[in-house]
């Protein structure tokens, strides 16, 4: 199966399946020297994985690390980082019911139609469960971009179905289950989740994703862009439908006046362009936002079709997450992580290191 490796110089290829004995990742290209521990990684997989409020799904994994090679004494030797991850709570006779049926909205029926062969418990490949992987694979790329060059990452929701969120404060993120910059509207949103859930219905999401303190000069014109990639990844997110970077959709109503970042000695005055001018990096934060369609796994009845062709009606039962958008923030950081840390190495590979250029405009306003 093509399509499971992620990145040029810094390349990072899942394995497994969402009801397997593990899922992991093989993570290639680390510079050596990097110290790298189980405490590097966990965090970030605490923050992603399942059961950890009443609004998503209640299957209970651990999601505990184990990092197999690539890294002696404590630091990266510059060989493959091997990363695993073992699936303690699988219920894979909740899938017994649709081995011959398709799901609506999920990736059943092309990997049936594509394969001839596919694995149905909990989607198998197609799981957002191999999002895990991801999100270890980048915390080592997050600790390497931080030590390097100061960057940052960090995601919220700014939409949760109907209900949009006002940003307040980044420090609110993660006081609450939904990585919302709020706090006014947390009571409103679980509302919202319950009533949800009860009604055995699903929400989609929207989210915003953001890099500081971003090196200038990342990214490849014409068709490696940095813009590009960061687009290819995150479509590389299960249940993702929008991808927007900077002003995104909002750039059809403005004009040029106000859309192009004015540019004066102290830096730019405003970032519709998301951090990045004609697939470069300026050095102003990198932006991104995300659309995240409604869970296909729900309890009401859809119609459908089995392996034969013949009409059926679907009703998917099992742990699933009402809203998958609640989980995804992580998800997107990580991304986002991984593919700027490979351009940041495409960058070095040209002999160029992007801190060394001095910047025709040194600010980094907005």
């Amino acid at each position: 199966m093509a399509g499971s490796t992620l990145g040029h110089l810094f390349r990072v290829t899942t394995f497994g399946e969402s009801h397997g004995p593990a899922i992991g990742a093989v993570v290639d290209g680390c510079p050596p020297g990097l110290e790298l521990s189980l405490e590097d990684i966990q965090p970030d997989l605490d923050r992603r994985r399942p059961g950890t409020s009443r609004h998503v799904t209640q299957r209970k994994e651990l999601d505990q690390v184990e990092i197999l090679s690539g890294v002696y004494q404590g630091q990266t030797t510059g060989a493959p980082i091997a990363l695993l991850i073992r699936n303690m709570d699988q219920r894979s006779q909740d899938y017994q019911d649709i081995v011959d049926t398709f799901r609506p909205g999920h990736a059943d029926y092309t990997y049936q139609q594509k394969y001839g062969i596919r694995d149905p418990r909990g989607g198998g490949r197609s799981s957002a469960r191999l999002t895990a992987p991801v999100v270890a694979a980048a915390a080592i790329a997050k600790k390497w971009l931080r030590e390097k060059y100061q960057t940052t990452f960090c995601g919220y929701m700014y939409q949760l179905g109907e209900l949009s969120i006002p940003f307040e404060d980044i420090s609110h993120i993660p006081n609450n289950p939904f990585f919302a910059a709020n706090q006014s509207k947390i009571a409103e949103l679980e509302n919202y989740m319950d009533a949800l859930r009860k009604a055995g219905d699903s929400c989609g999401a929207g989210l915003t994703i953001k890099a500081t303190n971003v090196p200038v000069g990342l990214g490849d014109p014409l068709f490696d862009k940095l813009d590009a990639d960061i687009a290819h990844a995150m479509m590389g997110i299960n249940a993702v439908k929008g991808v927007e970077i900077g002003a995104g959709f909002r750039s059809i109503v403005q004009r040029g006046s106000e859309h192009g970042d004015e540019i004066t000695p102290e830096g730019f005055l405003s970032n519709h362009s998301g951090g990045m001018l004609g697939g470069i990096s300026t050095g102003q934060d990198i932006v991104v936002s995300l659309a995240i369609k409604p869970t296909s796994s729900i309890l009401l009845p859809k119609k459908s079709i089995d392996v034969h062709g013949q009409p059926v009606i679907v009703k998917t039962t099992g742990r699933h997450d009402p809203c998958v958008g609640i989980r995804a923030t992580p998800i997107a950081e990580a991304m986002l992580a991984l593919v700027m840390m490979d351009h940041a190495l495409r960058q070095r590979a040209y002999g160029i290191d992007v801190r060394s250029i001095t910047p025709v405009i040194p600010g980094k306003k907005a």
